[in-house]
C-alpha cells in the first residue's frame, strides 16, 4: 500500500522543554483513508498534526507528504506545498478577518495554480466555494460579510470549506466540530466526510468528541503511539 503520509522515527521536543512531546516511531495514511486521532489534552494532537503538515519541523526522523520529506525542502517550498497538497482546519481557524467570507474560502485557490485548476475543473473556482458553503449550512447572505463578523461556529464551518476547495490530497482538522451543535457537527461530519471520500483525500482528524469515532474507518489513541506522552503520564 502507497501511502499519501508517513512519519517514521519521528521526534521533537518544543525550545526550552525538559523532555521530548513527541517520539513515534511509525504512523501512516493512506489515500482515501479517513483517521479519527483522540487523546488526553496534552498527549501532543496537535503538534503532531503540524508537523504532519510541514508547519513545525521534527527534531529527527522524517515526514513525508506525498513521497517529499519536509525537513529537506526550504520554508518557501514547504508553504507552496502546504497549499497545493493539504488543506488544514486550525483549531484557532486562522480565517483573514477583514476578507469576505467566500474570498477566505477561495485562499487556496489564490496561492496555488494547482488547487485553483481542481476547484475549476466542473466550472469556475467561486462555484466551488459556493457551493461547499452550501453544503456546510451558510446562508448566502453571509457570504459577502468579513470573516470577524461572524460567529464562532460560523467561522468553523468557512474554514472547512477553505480547507476543502481545490481537492487536497490531504485534509488535516484539529478539533473541527468543537464550536457545533449536535445538528451541525452532524452535517458538518457528513460533508466533510463524503468530500474526502469522493476526491480520495486523507483525513486526519483530531477530536475529544467520541461519539463521532464510529465515523471514522481508524482509531488511534495517541498516548499508544506516542512514548513521549505515554512515558510523561507515568
Amino acid at each position: 500500500m502507497s501511502f499519501v503520509l508517513s512519519a517514521a522515527a519521528l521526534r521533537f521536543c518544543w525550545p526550552g522543554a525538559p523532555h521530548p512531546c513527541i517520539d513515534i516511531e511509525r504512523f501512516e495514511v493512506a489515500a482515501g483513508e479517513a483517521v479519527f486521532l483522540h487523546g488526553p489534552s496534552g498527549c501532543g494532537k496537535s503538534t503532531l498534526l503540524s508537523l504532519l503538515a510541514g508547519v513545525l519541523i521534527a527534531d529527527a526522523g522524517q515526514v513525508r507528504l506525498l513521497g517529499h520529506d519536509w525537513a529537506q525542502l526550504s520554508g518557501t517550498a514547504r508553504d507552496r506545498t502546504r497549499v497545493a497538497h493539504v488543506g488544514y482546519i486550525f483549531q484557532q481557524f486562522n480565517l483573514l478577518p477583514y476578507l469576505s467570507v467566500l474570498d477566505n474560502v477561495l485562499l487556496p485557490c489564490r496561492f496555488s495554480a494547482r488547487r485553483s485548476a481542481r476547484a475549476s475543473r466542473d466550472g469556475a473556482a467561486r462555484e466551488q466555494a459556493g457551493e461547499l458553503l452550501d453544503r456546510m449550512g451558510l446562508e448566502r447572505s453571509l457570504w459577502p460579510r468579513q470573516a470577524m463578523q461572524l460567529s464562532v461556529g460560523q467561522q468553523q464551518r468557512v474554514a472547512a470549506a477553505r480547507a476543502l476547495i481545490g481537492h487536497p490530497e490531504v485534509v488535516i482538522a484539529d478539533e473541527p466540530t468543537s464550536a457545533l451543535d449536535e445538528d451541525r457537527r452532524e452535517a458538518f461530519l457528513d460533508v466533510l466526510l463524503a468530500a474526502c471520500e469522493a476526491n480520495r483525500s486523507a483525513l486526519v482528524f483530531v477530536s475529544h468528541d467520541q461519539r463521532i469515532a464510529g465515523r471514522f474507518s481508524r482509531h488511534v489513541l495517541l498516548p499508544e503511539i506516542n512514548r513521549a506522552a505515554s512515558e510523561a503520564s507515568r
